[in-house]
């Protein structure tokens, strides 16, 4: 049947080989002939026509007029497309707004939708204040278990044990309901002997604590190791993992982070506390459909989450929130902002509600400094910014390196006796320094710690001349012998810390790198204090001294140092600026100090990026081969789309499909030689001329549903994604209609487009692929994969390590 109009199978050019040109290895037909498909005029009187034949009985049936299940999802380790999910949110809030003005039923479900985003960010705060309380308490018992047990009931830990004894203020640490484990077995404290025997029992114990933790990652999830920022990040950029914010990753990483953080590693809560809040997001977003069925939505949601997690981990609210925009948010719109608020302030304040320092605070180490800091104390605050960035950057690239070790070598094989070792080192130099001893958590709260005149701690060991003093601010004193004493004990901690954290942090086991960055910076900060007030202190005459620091004046606060210390080398390993001096000033409840971090976060931040442009999370990212389009990196490059699309030359064609000329069996045929993850659905092979893009999967799906559910759909059924098909025989078998699961708008740029429009395409729209013309016809395809890889190629790095799958 030679309808006019029709043509079965490709359509012919009638163009001689002149009419070819090759661009960019691919050849194309730039002649015009026989390019449009058949316009719906051309139908003439055939325009109720539906594939049977003139006279034939209508075989044809419009597959998939009601989605189908699976249809519009994504495989595992794929990107979702942002365009799509976009538009299908709003196409559904503009039915559920249509509908709201018909019945009073419609207009409360439109109500009950609009209100379901601040209903889950209510759930969400209240879970992970709620589990941020158990795992601070639960550490905190944990820890002191390795060094005795209480008598009056063995779930106090050594703090709660002692609350209701009768000992004085200074012997508050050795009551007697508190016994230590040579107390307890050996009816003795002190001797060689009792040493050796709580020495012993803090080794096992950490072992015990880290090996059950390895263990329960390695055989329940996998996906509850390590900080978990790195994959969170690349998430909300659009990216799937399966599980990996799971139930059984957020109940075994729950109650890992409790072991691995008692067992006295280098490592931190604060990090898996922002992946344990996302697992509640993602959880929690199945109670509502709109989360549940949109990817883009549901990263929304995880954007607030993460704030959340940041706003119990540290008791900063607004911190939380700036650390989710700043750091790990790919998509940040203002609603988003303001749901992330809400989020984070229900958690903290579930968090204070549950109490579990028992100091009403959020965290362990609050502080309060009362004495003003002067202009010539940023010369050291500025050296402590210097010595951050010099750690973040020697801490980085020590860390990739080996991770990258591990990743390559037989030591990845064996997790379990990894942590075995580390623990057992970590434990066997820790116990005889009594600054290693205690948790990371506890060691900042002394460090930053402001002496007064009740304080026994052997930092507060100050030569005391009480004639001088005014209340409760004490002046500049001569260190004594127990200041010194801790100096060198803490200079030793410091080494040890730098070190055993870079083999520490990427283990598999949950590890959080917030607490050990911040540990290695307080130390240095109250090392350099301490110095400083001693300078003061015995050279109050000098030029610099004699303005503002007299003598018996308290000018200068060695806690104070340490907190600028803390945030300097934070800032040098994660790049964190602006949400890194947030969260300090909530920490330490004062305002006035605002200066003294943010020249301390600039600075380590500059000498940082001067070594290596990328931070902590980010070189995991590439380092794991994550598909994470960096939005704050420049593309400066004079490539164009051609240079990177594919086909190249001496490549195999494009593989397409066309749009009413192939059978199922020539597209199942396609589907199971390739592995694309989608396909150009082209008017004729000889055209090119682009009609829109299908994916695989709904692809796969579609002819499957087909197959079992549709009459007469065969191998040899054409598939048709007009809504005109061509007229066939009577004998044809029934058509298969996929125009609704067609992309008739996919992104397509020319070849001749700069690459650094192709970039900023990419990463401002969150798009998976772009398809490439020349003159409106079909040249190739760009996906996010063939970008990183030429990004990574521009930047003299192997485009192959973006190779996850």
């Amino acid at each position: 049947m030679d309808q006019k109009g029709y043509r079965r199978g490709s359509f012919q050019s009638s163009t001689s080989d002149e009419d070819m040109l090759e661009i960019a290895g691919a050849s194309v037909d730039l002649s015009m002939a026989d390019d449009d498909p058949p316009l719906d005029r051309e139908m003439g009187g055939f325009s109720t026509y539906n594939g049977g034949g003139m006279n034939g009985k209508s075989t044809m049936m419009d597959f998939l007029e009601e989605p189908l299940p699976g249809v519009g999802t994504y495989e595992d380790f794929n990107t979702i497309d942002w365009v799509r999910e976009k538009s299908r949110d709003r196409d559904r809030h503009r039915e559920i707004t249509n509908r709201s003005k018909e019945s009073t039923w419609a207009l409360l479900h439109s109500v009950s939708d609009a209100f379901s985003g601040w209903l889950l960010m209510l759930f969400i705060g209240l879970l992970a204040g709620s589990l941020a309380g158990l795992i601070d308490i639960s550490a905190h018992w944990m820890t002191d278990l390795k060094e005795g047990v209480c008598l009056a009931g063995f779930w106090f830990n050594h703090e709660h044990c002692c609350w209701k004894s009768n000992t004085t203020f200074t012997d508050r640490d050795k009551c007697p309901e508190w016994k230590s484990w040579s107390q307890l077995i050996l009816g003795y404290g002190e001797g060689a002997f009792a040493y050796i025997l709580n020495y012993f029992m803090y080794v096992v114990w950490a072992l015990m604590f880290s090996l059950l933790a390895v263990l329960l990652v390695k055989g329940f999830a996998p996906y509850a190791c390590g900080s978990g920022i790195p994959e969170i990040k690349t998430i909300l950029s659009g990216f799937i993992i399966r599980g990996y914010l799971g139930k059984w990753t957020l109940v075994i990483k729950t109650i890992t982070l409790v072991l691995a953080v008692s067992s006295g590693l280098s490592l931190g809560k604060e990090g898996p506390l922002v992946h344990v809040a996302c697992c509640c997001g993602n959880i929690l977003c199945h109670l509502f459909t709109k989360y549940r069925k949109n990817e883009a939505k549901r990263r929304e949601v995880l954007s607030a989450a993460a704030a959340a997690g940041v706003s119990v981990a540290f008791g900063a609210p607004i911190g939380g929130v700036l650390f989710s925009l700043e750091e790990v948010s790919y998509y940040f719109p203002l609603k988003t902002l303001w749901r992330s608020f809400f989020a984070a302030l229900v958690a903290a304040f579930t968090l204070r509600s549950i109490n579990p320092f028992g100091n009403s605070r959020l965290v362990l180490f609050y502080v309060e400094f009362h004495m003003p800091w002067h202009l010539l104390e940023l010369v050291p605050f500025i050296l402590l910014g210097i010595f951050g960035g010099l750690w973040g950057a020697f801490f980085i690239r020590s860390n990739i390196a080996w991770c990258r070790r591990r990743k390559t070598t037989r030591l990845g094989k064996y997790p379990v006796l990894e942590v075995f070792v580390v623990t057992a080192i970590t434990a066997i130099l820790a116990f005889p320094n009594e600054y290693t001893r205690m948790s990371t958590s506890e060691l900042i709260s002394e460090l930053f710690n402001d002496c007064g005149i009740l304080d026994s701690s052997k930092l507060c060991e100050y030569v005391n001349d009480f004639n001088s003093t005014k209340g409760d601010d004490l002046p500049d004193r001569a260190a004594g012998p127990g200041v010194y004493t801790a100096m060198w004990q803490l200079a030793l901690a410091l080494i040890m810390k730098v070190f055993i954290t870079i083999f520490t942090f990427g283990m598999k086991v949950p590890s959080g790198l917030f607490i050990p960055s911040m540990a290695v910076g307080a130390i240095t900060g109250r090392l350099l204090g301490v110095a400083v007030e001693q300078l003061a202190f015995y050279h109050h005459d000098w030029a610099i001294f004699s303005g503002w620091c007299s003598q018996g004046a308290d000018c200068i606060t060695p806690g104070l140092y340490a907190m600028v210390g803390a945030a300097a080398c934070l800032g040098g390993v994660t790049r964190m600026t602006v949400s890194l001096v947030v969260i300090m000033f909530e920490l330490t409840g004062g305002l006035e100090y605002i200066v003294p971090l943010m020249a301390a976060a600039m600075t380590s931040k500059w000498v940082a990026d001067a070594i290596g442009r990328e931070g902590i999370y980010d070189a995991h990212i590439r380092l794991n081969g994550y598909p994470f389009l960096e939005a704050k990196e420049e593309f400066s490059h004079k490539t164009r789309a051609m240079d990177v699309m594919r086909p190249r030359k001496n490549d195999p064609p494009l593989t397409v499909i066309t749009q009413d000329s192939m059978t199922v069996e020539d597209v199942e045929t396609i589907v199971t030689k390739t592995t694309y993850s989608g396909y150009p659905v082209v008017v004729s092979r000889a055209s090119q001329r682009l009609v829109g893009f299908v994916l695989r999967r709904d692809l796969i799906i579609s002819i499957e549903n087909a197959r079992k559910k549709q009459d007469g759909i065969v191998s040899t059924s054409i598939i048709c994604f007009t809504d005109y098909c061509p007229p066939l025989p009577p004998s044809s078998p029934s058509v298969l209609k996929l125009r609704s699961i067609l992309d008739l708008s996919p992104f397509t740029v020319t070849d001749e487009t700069p690459m650094e429009i192709v970039v900023d395409i990419f990463r401002k729209l969150g798009l998976r692929q772009c398809l490439v013309t020349h003159n409106g016809k079909l040249l190739g395809i760009i996906t996010k994969k063939d970008v990183l890889k030429h990004i990574a190629q521009m930047a003299n790095q192997d485009p192959e390590s973006i190779l996850f799958n």
